[in-house]
């Protein structure tokens, strides 16, 4: 299999609340895939695109990737420049943050036919989330990898309790699960699915 440049895999923190968690397993996960050589992981921080709820009077899945919102182009900018995304989000009464919905939901076309994978924390590890955020990944035509990462309460606690975001000893903790290193597991086919996708669409 043949790709042109590197693996582009953007991370996008689910959740804007103040004292939020996610930039930590972000983090975590941009740290580790930063070390493979073939890749180029970048943080995407929904801070910095702080878009109103979608009101486009046309359909992103008919505008063709032009936006008339400046900050929504350039979310989209960002999203199409991807080959693979790593969405970390909490859990809210057995759902995913409105604000990430929204995210999703302004844009269409730039989504289609790449890999993503998912990182969660909250409630039953944030599976809940994950399992709605799927049914809305396929609708985008994103293709959800099958490996996520469910952060358990005790790594959640340890993690945020340590004063740097960065490095944290924590979440090693996700490498010694009762089937493997499941970090390793999601990196790897995470990679796999997003070099595939991406060798297609450069047919």
């Amino acid at each position: 299999m043949e790709t042109t440049g590197k693996l582009k895999v953007k991370i996008i923190m689910g959740s804007t609340r103040q004292s939020r968690f996610s930039e930590r397993p972000a983090q975590y996960i941009f740290e580790e895939l930063s070390k493979v050589p073939e890749v180029e992981a970048e943080l995407l921080d929904l801070r910095d695109y702080p878009m109103s709820f979608y009101d486009a009077a046309v359909s992103p899945s008919r505008g063709k990737g032009k936006y008339d919102d400046k900050l929504v182009q350039e979310w989209a900018n960002k999203i199409a420049d991807g080959d693979a995304f790593v969405i970390v989000t909490p859990e809210y009464n057995h759902g995913y943050p409105a604000v990430l919905k929204n995210a999703i939901d302004v844009l269409f076309p730039e989504w289609g036919r790449k890999a993503v994978g998912f990182i969660s924390y909250g409630s039953a590890g944030g599976a809940r989330a994950i399992e709605q955020l799927v049914q809305v990944a396929v609708e985008v035509r994103l293709v959800p990898i099958g490996k996520s990462i469910n952060v358990p309460i005790e790594v959640y606690l340890k993690a945020i309790a340590e004063p740097s975001k960065e490095n944290s000893q924590a979440f090693a903790q996700l490498r010694q699960g009762m089937w493997g290193d499941n970090v390793q597991m999601f990196c790897t086919e995470l990679i796999w699915m997003g070099n595939a996708l991406k060798a297609a669409r450069i047919k």
